[in-house]
């Protein structure tokens, strides 16, 4: 026998509740059907438990500087490793129950527990029971990607952005593969709650996606705190050790091996598409398994949509979250809210964290357009200074012609926070004349924006 829904959303993650909620509040009858943690991976595995891990090394790093502020205290700083974890548990159990009060509180609504996988292009079954809706959507996330073309990997134990939140105790040395987003935060937090930390790159410098600038004041303030960098790692290699585990690297210098106790892969994502049963939907995806959707969301097959991770469109959770407004607003509200209108922006949260928003210096120039560029140090921001967190620069660049910003990058103390004021301005489509006149409070780092953008200049 067959249940009948108005709609089936298969995963809760970021996108999938919130819908959910938009939905059963217009009066469709809901099925959410989530085989694992309610949540995703931002309330499980990503943002939630490892900013609050950043939180807490943060916290160390500061007592361990507190004489350089005047401050005088007795006896070393020791991290207590459980009670650390713990409360990043405990964050995570709050939020993940938060998000399953309010499916269950939700009219109009069925929770299913259980794998859903399609029998045809409006229908799932769900363990042992069938189900159907005439929409359906898809907010399945991802997972760690690791690669199985890396030899002597499966010789080894090695961890992930998942089984890294379940130590017990730190490591002595941990290796981390990967020198990109998640491997730098984790790079930072461990060496900071007293772990030895080396992080493997196979490319020449540090998340490569980013200006070169970017990459060697990042890695310059790794190294400052003691984290090894080994750039240039072409060949990567592993095997077991008596002490954990051995990264072979063939690097330009250094040594060619690296001993660890544990070993962090952080080398991507890949989407949790696999097991789907995509075919017998007829749902398409591309070489790397992510569904391919329109610029509004929508699959080859009427009636069904992606959202987050799983449509290649975003990595964050921010835009899983604008997935759902996309598809609500088109659905529900009779708009026309596109994908393509959305204007790219993230974070690295290291500390400093970096904060990103459109174009690179690099993409604005293979844009062919004329550019005006503008950049400072936050040694001369004021504060930065009072902080005593100078590390870092604030840069923009801009067209010369339509005088609208392309691009601008913050790392530095409160970038994830004062890119902001950037991001909207471009999104309201406003030229960067607007920032000059705005009175921003002093003193914070935003307020270095119209001096910023004031300084622009042909480069």
């Amino acid at each position: 026998m067959t249940r009948s829904f108005d709609a089936i959303i298969v995963g809760a993650g970021q996108a999938g509740p919130s819908l959910a909620g938009r939905l059963t509040a217009a009066g469709m009858k809901v099925a959410l059907v989530e085989r694992h943690l309610f949540g995703g991976t931002c309330v499980n595995t990503g943002c939630m438990p490892t900013k609050t891990l950043v939180a807490s090394a943060r916290v160390a790093h500061q007592v361990r500087r507190a004489a350089d502020y005047g401050v005088v205290l007795n006896g070393d700083v020791g991290i207590d490793f459980p009670r650390v974890m713990a409360r990043a548990h405990k964050v995570t159990e709050t939020a993940r129950g938060n998000v399953e009060a309010w499916l269950a509180g939700m009219d109009r609504m069925t929770v299913l527990r259980g794998h859903a996988r399609f029998e045809g292009p409006d229908t799932l079954r769900v363990d042992g029971e069938v189900i159907s809706a005439p929409r359906i959507f898809l907010n399945v996330g991802g997972r760690a990607r690791v690669p199985e073309d890396m030899p002597g990997i499966g010789d080894i134990h090695y961890l992930t952005n998942t089984s890294i939140l379940q130590l017990s105790e730190p490591p002595r040395h941990l290796a981390v593969v990967g020198g990109s987003y998640i491997g730098l935060e984790y790079a930072q937090m461990f060496r900071r709650f007293g772990c030895r930390v080396t992080v493997v790159e196979r490319q020449s410098r540090l998340i490569a996606r980013e200006d070169e600038d970017v990459s060697e004041a990042l890695r310059n303030m790794l190294e400052a705190e003691g984290i090894a960098i080994r750039t240039d790692s072409e060949c990567i290699a592993f095997a077991p050790h008596a002490e954990g585990a051995i990264v072979k690297v063939d690097c330009t210098s250094g040594d060619r091996e690296v001993v660890a106790s544990h070993v962090l892969l952080a080398v991507g994502r890949r989407p949790n598409t696999d097991d789907l049963g995509l075919e017998h939907a007829g749902v398409k995806t591309d070489e790397h398994g992510y569904i391919v959707v329109d610029d509004a969301l929508a699959t080859n097959v009427p009636g069904i949509w992606a959202m987050g991770d799983c449509n290649g469109r975003g990595a964050f959770t921010h835009t899983a979250y604008n997935d759902f407004e996309i598809i609500a607003a088109n659905l529900l509200d009779g708009e026309q809210r596109r994908v393509s209108s959305r204007i790219p922006g993230y974070a690295l949260f290291t500390d400093p964290p970096l904060g990103r928003i459109g174009m690179t210096d690099a993409q604005a120039r293979a844009s062919g357009k004329r550019l005006l560029m503008s950049k400072r140090p936050m040694t001369r921001v004021g504060r930065a200074v009072e902080r005593g967190e100078t590390q870092g620069f604030m840069k923009v660049v801009a067209d010369a012609d339509t005088r609208r910003i392309l691009g601008a990058a913050i790392l530095g103390v409160s970038g994830d926070e004062a890119i902001h004021g950037l991001i909207d301005l471009m999104s309201a489509d406003q030229p960067f004349d607007a920032l000059k006149w705005a009175v921003p409070i002093h003193p914070t780092v935003s307020e270095l924006l119209p001096t910023l953008v004031g300084d622009l200049k042909p480069g």
